[in-house]
């Protein structure tokens, strides 16, 4: 295969939503040169196959179909003339920013001068669940499903089972309905749905599908082809129940029990991950670990809606500008024509932004505590802030009337509660944002916290 070499300014993995509003962002503040590279052969990622309504009620207040907002954001690129490749696999980066790629044209190596990574996430399949019985036809995740149903027109099946009551799942289960399927029902592990509560009601409840709760799969029949399951209630530990069991006639199951931020390009960059959300640490300009590579969406941590994706890939496109705009001096490699300058933000303060890495202040570590899964991001620098430290996390478990708890450690190691946040609810489906006052980021004497731990104290 003919294989050439080539640079860019700021080179995108992934056009999907995070990519595409990485791009456009990126652009805005400057940057000549970029490239998006796209395995797929259209732009849009897993927008393209979610034909329901619901997307943008946040990024352009009115609500759009799945590929209505991506067309937003690509007819935006196209006018801007940002360059992209689609039907392009890449299949390495090295932590000197080197990306390989390979396509119908054949293999390139590129240098870019910086990286955001936009892979965003993967379903678990069967051999991640540990699934007993068979593997008969008729087992898909509710993604391969929603892509043969919404893309390809095919049904997958008649009688449908669908075990995990993630939002992809729940959506099939009424795109299925609609189609005229059966959905016998919805099993999940947990005893709390994993999806949000909209689609709680508008997927299930509208159409009366039933929702089993502290409930899994203990069983698949069927050689050929899935022709029943086995369920059964779990323990407060998860362990199937004896005597509970009961078996359900039908030919299809359909798999939503969680997504995986699709991070293997990331690991060969030398990015170190995180443990509990499976995607990048990455410092409050979503910088990575490897300098100069950035990563915003699902890739960093699955989010609930694409709205929040735009909103973070956004700030990792003017991050990565901001990098290039201190680490490149060449005249070439930003864009400020005269007639655009009145839109475009100026060099400078980007390269105000950037020269805060090397602050006389020392990065604000975060970490999650009690009640709260993990947190995003991990490490806050006080010098680079211009406005309140924006905090994405999860809780663990379904709590109400509970607090929502900032705690600030000193050089001393004393821990002091800088902000306190009363929540009605909160529920590990739907992510939480906590915005911290620049001001409250530093202690009486002037000086920056060693950590903040954020957690939630439950009512007495």
């Amino acid at each position: 295969m003919a294989s050439c070499r080539q640079q860019v300014d700021l080179a995108i993995v992934g056009g999907g939503p995070a990519g595409l509003a990485a791009a456009l962002a990126a652009h805005e503040a400057g940057v000549e040169s970029i490239c998006i590279y796209e395995r797929d052969e259209r732009l849009g990622g897993i927008l393209n196959q979610c034909i329901h309504n619901g997307f943008g009620l946040h990024r352009f207040g009115e609500e759009l179909t799945g590929p209505e907002y991506a067309e937003r954001y690509i007819d935006a690129l196209i006018d801007a003339g940002v360059d992209y490749q689609v039907g392009t696999t890449v299949l390495n980066i090295t932590p000197d920013l080197k990306i390989m790629a390979s396509s119908i044209r054949g293999v390139q190596v590129v240098q870019a001068g910086a990286i955001v990574l936009a892979m965003g996430c993967r379903e678990r399949p069967r051999g991640a669940l540990s699934i007993p019985g068979y593997r008969p036809a008729g087992i898909y995740t509710a993604g391969t499903a929603q892509r043969l149903v919404n893309m390809e027109g095919f049904m997958p099946g008649r009688r449908v089972l669908v075990l995990g009551s993630g939002d992809i799942g729940l959506i099939m289960a009424r795109r299925l309905t609609l189609e005229g399927a059966q959905v016998v029902g919805v099993a999940e592990l947990m005893p709390y749905s994993g999806g949000l509560k909209r689609n709680i009601v508008q997927c299930l409840e509208d159409f009366d599908i039933p929702l089993w709760l502290s409930c899994t799969l203990v069983g698949i029949l069927g050689k050929e082809r899935v022709e029943a399951v086995t369920l059964a209630q779990v323990d407060s530990a998860g362990a199937p129940i004896a005597g509970t069991e009961r078996t359900l006639e039908c030919d299809t199951l359909l798999l939503s029990c969680g997504l995986l931020p699709e991070n293997e390009l990331s690991r060969q960059a030398g990015v170190t991950l995180n443990k509990a959300t499976g995607g990048p640490i990455v410092t409050q300009s979503l910088e990575t670990s490897v300098h100069g590579i950035f990563a915003a969406g699902n890739v960093l941590h699955v989010h609930d809606l694409v709205d929040y994706v735009s909103e973070e890939a956004a700030q990792a496109g003017r991050a990565a500008a901001a990098y290039l705009a201190v680490r490149s001096r060449e005249p070439e490699c930003l864009r400020f024509p005269a007639a655009e300058k009145q839109t475009r933000q100026p060099v400078a303060q980007y390269e105000q932004e950037a020269a805060a890495i090397s602050s006389t202040y020392a990065p604000i570590a975060l970490e999650a505590g009690m009640g709260v899964r993990y947190s995003v991001p991990s490490t806050i620098d006080v010098g680079c802030l211009e406005g309140p430290a924006q905090i994405r996390f999860r809780v663990t478990n379904v709590f109400k009337d509970a607090s929502l708890v900032v705690q600030g450690r000193t050089r001393q190691g004393e821990q002091v509660e800088v902000l306190r946040r009363n929540k009605p609810a909160m529920v590990p489906a739907e992510m939480e944002t906590v915005a911290i006052p620049a001001a409250k980021l530093l202690t009486e004497a002037g000086e920056p916290w060693v950590g903040l731990t954020i957690l939630v104290e439950e009512a007495s």
